[in-house]
Order: C-alpha cells, then structure tokens, then sequence
C-alpha cells in the first residue's frame, strides 16, 4: 500500500479539516500518517483510523519554533516512507517541497488561509518578507494546490497565474446523535443560547463588542467555546461588566462534545472583522457547524460567509460592529420566532448541498492519480 505523510503545524487535536483530508487519501486506498506536534497543554489523542504522531519540540513560538519544526519535519520526511506529501499551510511546505525534490515523490499543497495575510505578519515585516520569499520561490513550482473558498483561490491565480482548486472546510454529514439536555450541561431552561465556537477566538474577531453587547442582551447566555489569543482578557471583560451569569466560557472541546452545545443553540455567531485580507475572505469552519446543527446564523459582512447566508436564506448580516447594534439585532432576531423557524427550516437545505462528501470529489480526483 502507498503511503501519504501528511504534515501540519498544530497538535492534530481540533484541526477537523485535515482529519477530513486523512480520511479521503484513506478512502484512496492510501496508507496515511499524519505529523504535527505536541504542545505542553495538548490533550491525549483519541484513536484515529490512521496513524498519527506528534513531534516534542524545545520551542513553542515565534522564530525558534518555525526553525526547528521545519528542520525536524525536513529530517522526519526524508528518512521515512512516503509515497506523497500533503502540505498544509505555508509554514509546513518548505520541508515538504524539498523531499518531494528529493526524493522525487509527488506534493500536494492545501493553503487554509491566506497565509502572508494573517494579522501576526502584518505586524512583524521581517517575518512576513521570509514566508513570502518561501512562498514566491515554491508556489509557482507547485502541481496540485487547494484553498478553502474561491475568494482565496482568485489571489493566488492573480499573484502566481497558477491554477488553484477551492475545497470548502465543510463537515461530513453530521449523523451524531444529541445526548444531552441543557440540564445535563448546566443551561438555564428558561433562557436563549447564543453560541460563538472556534478555535482561534483572538483580536479582531469582533468577540469583544460581542461581550459588551451582552449587556443590552434580553433573556439569553452566551457560550463562547474554544480557545484564543484574547480568552482571558474577554474573561477579565465580563467580569468587569458583571455578565457572569450571561456569559459562559467553555475550553476546546472534541467534536462530539461540541456538537451537544451547537444543536441546542438558538443562534450561530461569526463575528470577523474586515482587518485584513484574511480576515475579510474567511469561510469559517463554524458556519458549517451551525448549518449542519441547524441553527440559524447571525455573521459580520464578510464576503465569502455572505454568499452563503443569502443563497441559502439560513441567518442575517450585521452592518457594523458597534456593541449596541449588535444587541439590538440579537433582541430583534430572538424575539422572531417566525423568522427564526424559517432559517432553521432552511438550514436543511442547506446541509444537503454542503458536505465534506461533495467537497472531497476534488481530491479524490488528484489523489487517485499517484494511488
């Protein structure tokens, strides 16, 4: 059986994508091993249909982590058996292109993000300059590239007149069955469940006007659950508001798990603010999570999570992010029950044609090639 290594950044624990990825080159008929690292707070793995394994790292951040993690990933790739590679993101492609040189063996690029664009480079030019310098000498060099919606695919045509294919971050088709009630989760019966889920809740994904408008909120508990760059500071906010009792913070929590929460929600949020040019074109995994619970969803004016929402009639756009504003639509959406039913009825329209199982067609058509 061929092999597939497929390499990421992160601890494997909450990046639902690449599972997804894993379980299609599997469907391929590929033997799969999936690399990323393990950080101090990272949870045991659950047992997975493929191999998995995680890289104990002496840095965790800025310049030394990159440095080591490519370094060590070069080494890993080059001296174990792999019949492709599967990069994901930019700050994994370095090694990857050089040991598919190497070894002459095929690679498979999938960007998540546009990756020169996400807010921490803007702020560090130096850092910035070396991912585009990276990125500027592969991608042109590149046979087979992904992203995750077409507003992402059109800047790298235009930059690297290179073809891009766009696969969504869409969710399987969600069969879970919901086990538990608001009792058994500690929810009030009696109140409304907005729910804000991801797990890169940091600055700029409009959670901090959320958290003020939580005041003028009516009759309704916030679940923000997740992990972020901004958690704690949002939590010292709620505290210095008193929203204690309207606010609830829960960590990163396994699929399962969360979708107990999502499904019992009223209402989705997506909150991104148009900051920077990731920001502005991101189709966050979320909304397919909300979509496929059935829930409607109440989102930012971004141009890719737009398209969605008005196609398929399933939420509302706010207009800006001032706090009041943001209340007052929550109030008014709430209150709607007609409205709401309606976008929740759609919703399963919605869930039909979105599916990690249409999506997938795409890879399947460029893994079969190497099988």
């Amino acid at each position: 059986m061929k092999r597939a290594i497929v390499s990421v950044t992160n601890d494997l624990s909450t990046d639902q994508r690449v599972d997804k990825v894993c379980k299609t080159l599997q469907k391929c008929g590929f033997e799969v091993l999936l690399l990323g690292r393990h950080k101090k707070d990272s949870k045991t793995l659950a047992k997975r249909t493929y191999a998995t394994e995680r890289m104990h790292l002496l840095f965790e951040k800025e310049v030394f982590f990159y440095a080591e993690f490519n370094f060590r990933l070069f080494f890993f790739l080059l001296f174990n058996k792999s019949n492709l590679l599967i990069a994901n993101d930019l700050d994994t492609l370095l090694p990857c292109f050089l040991v598919s040189k190497i070894k002459r063996i095929p690679l498979v690029y999938d960007s998540h993000e546009y990756f020169c664009g996400v807010p921490e480079l803007e702020k560090n030019h130096i850092a910035r300059k070396i991912w585009l310098a990276i990125e500027k000498w592969i991608f042109p060099r590149l046979d087979h590239v992904f992203t995750v919606n077409d507003s992402i695919a059109d800047l790298y045509k235009k930059q690297y007149k290179k073809e891009v294919k766009v696969v969504r971050n869409i969710p399987l088709k969600q069969h879970s069955i919901v086990s538990k009630t608001k009792q058994d989760l500690g929810l009030a019966s009696d109140k409304k469940i907005l729910l804000l889920q991801g797990a890169g809740i940091n600055v700029d994904r409009g959670v901090e006007e959320l958290i003020i408008a939580m005041q003028w909120v009516n009759n309704a508990v916030l679940l923000i659950i997740g992990g972020g760059d901004v958690i704690e500071s949002l939590k010292i906010k709620a505290l210095q508001l008193n929203l204690n009792d309207s606010i609830r913070f829960i960590p990163k929590l396994p699929f399962d798990e969360l979708y107990n929460y999502t499904k019992l929600a009223d209402l989705g949020l997506t909150l991104d603010k148009d900051t920077n040019i990731n920001y502005r074109f991101s189709l966050p995994n979320k909304l397919f999570d909300y979509i496929h619970a059935g829930i409607p969803v109440l989102a930012s004016d971004l141009i890719e999570i737009k398209k969605i929402i008005e196609k398929y009639e399933i939420g509302e756009i706010l207009s800006d992010h001032q706090p009041k504003h943001i209340a007052l639509h929550i109030n008014c959406l709430l209150a709607d029950e007609i409205k709401l039913a309606e976008y929740r009825k759609n919703t399963n329209f919605a869930d039909e044609a979105l599916s990690w199982e249409n999506e997938e067609k795409e890879l399947i058509n460029v893994y079969k090639k190497y099988i």
